[in-house]
C-alpha cells in the first residue's frame, strides 16, 4: 500500500515528461488543426509567441519532480495549474472533445490521488501557525 503513491508519481511524471519531450524535440508532426476553429485561434496565439515552449518546459520540470518522492509536492505545485489549464482547454476551447482521453484522465486522476495522499503537507500552505 505504501508503494502506490510512488507508482502514481512515476506514472504522472512519465505522462508529462513524454508529452513535453514530444513537443520540445518535434518527435512527431503536429496534427493539422482546421483553420478558423477555436482550437486554431488558440494555438495561433499560443505557439508562435513561445508560450507553448514555456509551458512544455514547466511540464518537463514538473514531471521530473513529481516522479521523485522527495520533490513530489513541488512537482504537484508546478503541474497543478497546467492540469487545470488542460482541462479548461478541453472543456471550453474544444467543447468537451478529448476530455475523456486516457492522458487527460490519467493526469487529472493521478494528480488528485497524489494531492489526497499529501493533503497534510498541502494543508500547511493554507493554515496559519499558532503563535506561542
Amino acid at each position: 500500500m505504501k508503494y502506490i503513491p510512488v507508482v502514481a508519481g512515476v506514472l504522472l511524471g512519465l505522462v508529462f515528461v513524454f508529452a513535453s519531450v514530444v513537443v520540445l524535440f518535434n518527435l512527431f508532426p503536429a496534427p493539422a488543426i482546421p483553420e478558423g476553429t477555436p482550437m486554431w485561434h488558440f494555438m495561433a496565439a499560443f505557439g508562435p509567441t513561445g508560450y507553448l515552449t514555456f509551458v512544455k518546459v514547466l511540464e518537463l520540470l514538473g514531471g521530473i519532480l513529481v516522479a521523485i518522492p522527495r520533490t513530489r509536492n513541488i512537482g504537484l505545485l508546478i503541474l497543478g495549474p497546467i492540469i487545470v489549464n488542460i482541462l479548461a482547454y478541453h472543456i471550453f476551447v474544444m467543447g468537451g472533445e478529448g476530455l475523456f482521453g486516457w492522458m487527460v484522465l490519467a493526469a487529472a486522476g493521478l494528480a488528485l490521488y497524489l494531492l489526497w495522499v499529501e493533503r497534510r503537507a498541502f494543508a500547511q500552505l493554507v493554515t496559519r501557525p499558532r503563535s506561542q
